[in-house]
């Protein structure tokens, strides 16, 4: 196994004997072959945002804002270790064929780790919701089991967009952002520490907008003096997809393509995702830049290609054992149903789920119902086999039952024809599932989402109008013949109005994009064959319309974590089948600040529940100049039927500790409180009943 050392002694040797041109040519996502130093061509834009991405046949899991639903990281870990075993396997049946093109190799820009700060934006599908430490905890665990050793690693994870970036889309290529030194360090920066000093993930990618008038991918005060000098971080750094080129075009920092170039190179850029780099010979003539400083942004940029043995074409792959057998395996389906199944949140039941599976008649309909697509989210792999949710539920009742379908509706288009056989369908079965919500045409990145005049973000919170009148017509038509038994199923990456919705449905599920099993896993559920035990990542906010502006990135009256108000359902918010009781408190402070908790939850119900047991602190001065509350720690339980349970926490002062408006962290002196609960504390969750318990401690 060789050493750091040695491989860096090796990298170093090959700059040495690279001419400017070939140094120039490294530098660019789509680096060309030296045969006379035995380095083959490599490409560094690969996807696997939830499976491998963009690249043919891979297992396909839920999109990450279902993923950060599951509150579960050792999920996250094996989901990232099986991603990369895929990932290897791809690769190396890839190189049989000669085949270098993008999406084949092994440094992966992601995971997403942008703070989904307001649920206007398209994107926000791929994040891990809107907390800072869920977020850096779960894609911590995500990166570590995608990277493995860092030595010997299987596969390069990437940290991006690195930083204060979360839409708007049609302005991301020319913003500038000023956020207050607090919101800097308290919401945009902290997840990205956690994995640069946590998970030590290998590459960090540069936002296209601008931070206090410095480009992201050319920004000295991000990419050096914070992230390599403040954090230590030693891997490489990419750019956005041409957004070396908005250093000079969009943002008008400068005038040429040599002094953008150059801006990134001196700013601390390894690689360009673009070709703009090209210009690096004319910005070394014009003596903007000197040939060390080649030397200087290769080097990090090799070590990485040498750490996963792809560096030179004799290099030893130490993960050559994995073939075309490692992709897609039953092992690897299994784990994409469980997650299906674990992101899935239940929002709403007046009894009528679980279902029986030998009722007599269901009628399944809706714009999603027999969409594969909207399942998929983006940066999607394609998997060899895939179940909508139609045959999700087909699978599961008796074959006596009576099941007939119907779309009923398009995503977003109005009925023209004045005949709709799916009211009358509809009127006559006992249950209804109706599949609604968004899918990757109407949200989602910037060129993508082809149905959206917003380039991929919505401008309201509400479903289209032809979905909300459907629903409303099934409702009324039930009711008036005298029946209830409709079930919702939303799908989308982002909150809805749920006002148009919640009123309408006798139970309500947010199934995200759940990827290829997810029709499976929808079955398991509603039919009681699996537990609801998702949990909302990202408030649902009751009108989209009373939010702060999109284009305003302060922090106030954002997220739980700084609004008490306009809530629907709360972060962390999900119901099961079984009934649990948070019975009692204790909360004691040791000499070194660490918090000790016990806490005992009860199950009264019949039905084992995994459930979500957080923990809020709320700080001296909190809603003042310190956040309303923040989540300091969760843990998820397993509790069988009639089982007392004590949870206990040991949490560290880092968790609630505060960032002063300069951005320094700070342990306030004074009373805090803590709340044990299911869901993020508010006004909301008193309404809706969530269980809690609060406790006192004075430092």
């Amino acid at each position: 196994m060789p050493e750091l050392k040695e491989l860096e002694k090796k990298v170093v040797a090959l700059i040495a004997e690279m001419t400017v041109d070939e140094k120039i040519s490294q530098m660019m996502n789509d680096a060309p072959g030296i045969p006379r130093l035995g380095i083959d061509p490599y490409n560094y834009w690969n996807e696997s945002l939830h499976g491998v991405g963009r690249n043919g046949k891979a297992t396909v899991f839920p999109e990450p804002i279902g993923l950060a639903a599951t509150f579960d990281s050792k999920l996250l870990y094996q989901i990232g270790e099986t991603i990369s075993t895929e990932a290897r396997a791809k690769f190396n049946e890839a190189r049989k064929i000669g085949n270098h093109a993008r999406y084949t190799g092994l440094t992966f820009w992601a995971p997403n780790i942008n703070i989904f700060r307001d649920p206007r934006w398209g994107r926000g599908m791929e994040t891990y919701g809107e907390d800072p430490f869920l977020t850096g905890t779960l894609a911590t665990q995500f990166v570590k089991g995608m990277q493995g050793r860092q030595d010997m690693m299987k596969v390069a994870a990437c940290a991006k967009h690195f930083a204060v970036h979360s839409g708007p889309e049609a302005s991301r290529h020319s913003v500038n952002l000023f956020p207050s030194k607090k919101d800097l360090w308290e919401t945009y920066l902290p997840a990205f520490k956690m994995l640069v000093q946590d998970a030590e993930v290998e590459i960090v990618m540069g936002a296209y907008n601008r931070v206090y008038g410095e480009s992201c991918s050319g920004s000295k005060l991000l990419l050096t003096d914070i992230l390599r000098k403040k954090w230590g971080f030693k891997g490489h750094i990419v750019s956005d997809c041409d957004a070396v080129a908005d250093i000079y075009q969009g943002h008008a920092i400068v005038t040429t393509a040599a002094e953008a170039a150059a801006t990134a190179v001196k700013a601390g850029l390894n690689v360009e995702c673009g070709c703009t780099f090209k210009a690096l010979k004319e910005a070394l003539e014009q003596h903007l830049l000197e040939e060390e400083d080649l030397d200087k942004a290769l080097k990090p940029l090799l070590m990485t290609r040498a750490k996963l043995g792809i560096l030179q074409h004799d290099d030893h792959n130490w993960y050559e054992c994995y073939t075309h057998s490692d992709v897609c395996t039953p092992q690897n389906i299994k784990l994409s149903h469980d997650a299906a199944v674990k992101s899935m949140v239940l929002l709403k039941n007046n009894g009528v789920l679980p279902l029986k599976k030998d009722i007599k008649t269901l009628y399944v309909t809706g714009s999603g119902a027999a969409d594969t697509f909207c399942q998929m989210g983006n940066y999607y792999g394609i998997s060899d086999r895939y179940c909508t949710y139609l045959q999700g539920i087909a699978s599961k009742v008796s074959c006596g039952t009576a099941v007939d379908f119907r779309p009923g509706v398009l995503p977003n288009t109005v009925t023209k024809n004045p005949i709709n056989w799916a009211f009358d369908d509809a009127e006559l079965s006992e249950y209804v599932v109706v599949v609604l919500g968004n899918n990757g045409t109407l949200e989602g990145e910037e060129g993508e989402a082809i149905d959206s005049e917003t380039k991929g973000d919505r401008t309201t919170l509400s479903l289209p109008e032809c979905q909300i009148s459907f629903l409303r017509e099934l409702y009324n038509r039930r009711r008036n013949v005298g029946k209830e038994g409709i079930i919702v199923v939303l799908t989308g990456g982002s909150p809805v109005d749920m006002r148009e919705i919640e009123p309408y449905a006798d139970a309500l599920i947010m199934a995200w994009y759940p990827g290829q099993e997810g029709g499976y896993a929808l079955g398991d559920l509603i039919f009681g064959d699996a537990n609801f035990s998702g949990r909302l990542p990202i408030t649902f906010p009751e009108d989209g319309d009373s939010l702060p502006a999109f284009d305003d990135y302060s922090m106030k009256n954002r997220t739980y974590k700084y609004m008490d108000t306009n809530v629907f359902y709360p972060f962390g918010y999900g119901l099961s089948y079984g009934k649990l009781d948070y019975e009692s408190i204790d909360a004691q402070i040791f000499t070194n600040m660490t918090l000790h908790l016990k806490v005992r939850v009860v199950n009264n119900s019949d039905f084992a529940v995994l459930e979500t047991v957080q923990v809020y602190i709320s700080v001296p001065g909190a809603g003042v100049d310190a956040p309303l509350r923040q989540l300091a720690a969760f843990k998820q339980v397993e509790i069988n039927p009639s089982v007392d349970m004590l949870i206990e926490f040991d949490i560290e002062p880092e968790r609630f500790k505060t960032v002063e408006e300069d951005g320094t962290p700070l342990l306030r002196k004074g009373e805090y409180t803590v709340t044990v609960a299911a869901a993020a504390p508010c006004k909301r969750s008193d309404q809706l009943g969530v269980q809690k318990l609060e406790a006192k401690f004075t430092i």
